[in-house]
């Protein structure tokens, strides 16, 4: 089943079902946005200098994966709309088999894949998560699975 859940409300554990599928807006990548994040949390030369990118082996600039991860983290996040958040717990798979370029629309799609109350904190549900990030073109730019505790109503 296919969902977009909007910012228009909060969501809790028990709005969510094995199956469920959502699909974010999409969130457009700027060669300074890439930049500036490089320089601050992955200063390697094919993510600061479009310049030397271009003699590397991706032969142009390309984001982070951890910045990948990170905009995948913002579309989750905003798509879902989780009462008083979603808290991680871990990610058991995260895979960038594409780089992400400047000029790139990325969108993520969320699949439930698993659903559970929490043992030690009643007033929260556990859900296991399928991340798939994709630019404009469809082209898988990142995957991952995780989990994440969900208040319940």
């Amino acid at each position: 089943m296919w969902c977009r859940l909007a910012a228009m409300k909060e969501h809790y554990f028990e709005d969510l079902k094995v199956g469920d599928r959502f699909k974010s807006e999409a969130l457009h990548v700027t060669e300074k946005q890439l930049i500036e994040f490089a320089h601050k949390f992955d200063p390697q030369m094919f993510h600061l200098s479009r310049k030397k990118a271009e003699r590397t082996i991706f032969k142009g600039l390309v984001a982070s994966g951890w910045h990948t991860a990170a905009m995948t983290m913002r579309l989750f996040v905003q798509t879902l709309n989780f009462a008083e958040a979603a808290i991680g717990l871990g990610v058991d798979e995260l895979r960038w088999p594409r780089e992400v370029r400047p000029g790139d629309a990325l969108t993520v799609e969320t699949e439930i894949v698993d659903l559970r109350p929490s043992r030690s904190r009643p007033g929260y549900g556990i859900i296991r998560l399928r991340n798939i990030t994709t630019n404009q073109r469809g082209e898988i730019v990142q995957t991952m699975l995780a989990s994440a505790m969900v208040p319940k109503r």
